[in-house]
């Protein structure tokens, strides 16, 4: 079970119409809204990973330190939620390496796992492996094998493999139909389809795949009440709002119908 732990505002969807200058202006909902996750895990038995903006984390200490105490894994999600591709490797570094000290400072824990904000690792950047090795990481979850019109990498490795650089990649689970990667790992494709078929597809992969499987979803998912953002373009607030309202029981269920567990320990990542 992974966590995204970003906020409304800091979506990539909405990145034409709200920059990071503007964050400051905003009430924040990202700490009420993981707080209420952490509440649905502890009844469920459920251990996570929050991949976790390093913005959120110094304006919300106490859930990096819940996440911690409550024995969930941290993680990195970069600094400000810009995506690989639209840095330089210098920047990149910065920004990876800020996040890391944020998190390690307030969570008082190694953090090991990055997930870059909007699966943003391909072939134009294969170099961001050999900053997560410069920087003391063992693992990423940054890669989507599927074709999509915002990511993905749809001829890359579907399951866990070493990097050259060092790195472990964990890619999004995927599906094959019709000789394509159909992607069953969380986000809009579970709050799009009913819980039945999302379930029917997870059973499908576990009984023909001997991988693991793991889901992510991000704190403003449960959130149906969060502002509406306006004037980003159609098709990202459809993908945004779309059945928010049923995304917490949809949630629960499926907290209760499979073991979770860290990312961590699901695919045994040995800390050296």
């Amino acid at each position: 079970m992974t966590v995204d732990v970003e906020d409304y505002f800091q979506v990539s969807a909405f990145e034409s119409v709200i920059t990071p200058q503007d964050w400051d202006a905003i009430s924040p909902r990202v700490g009420q809204n993981t707080h209420r996750i952490l509440d649905l895990f502890a009844e469920h038995g459920v251990k996570s990973t929050f991949f976790t903006l390093g913005w959120v984390a110094k304006r919300c200490p106490d859930i990096i330190k819940r996440i911690v105490e409550e024995g969930h894994e941290l993680a990195s999600h970069g600094l400000d939620h810009r995506r690989a591709t639209t840095m330089s490797k210098n920047d990149l570094r910065d920004d990876i390496s800020q996040s890391k000290d944020i998190l390690e400072d307030i969570g008082g824990t190694r953090v090991i796992g990055y997930r870059a904000p909007s699966f943003s690792i391909n072939s134009s950047n294969e170099w961001v492996y050999d900053v997560l090795k410069e920087l003391d990481f063992i693992y990423s979850s940054s890669t989507y094998p599927i074709a999509h019109d915002l990511y993905g990498v749809p001829d890359w490795p579907r399951f866990k493999y070493a990097r050259p650089e060092g790195i472990i990649e964990i890619p999004i689970p995927t599906i094959r139909k019709k000789d394509r990667n159909q992607g069953i790992g969380g986000g809009g494709y579970f709050r799009l389809y009913p819980y039945s078929l999302s379930k029917k597809r997870i059973d499908n992969y576990l009984a023909s795949e001997n991988e693991p499987y793991s889901f992510y979803f991000h704190p403003w998912e449960i959130d149906a009440s969060q502002p509406k953002v306006k004037g980003a373009p159609l098709k990202s607030r459809i993908r945004h709002y779309i059945n928010l309202s049923r995304m917490e029981g949809k949630l629960v269920r499926l907290l209760k119908d499979f073991k979770w567990d860290t990312m961590r320990d699901t695919y045994g990542i040995i800390q050296s």
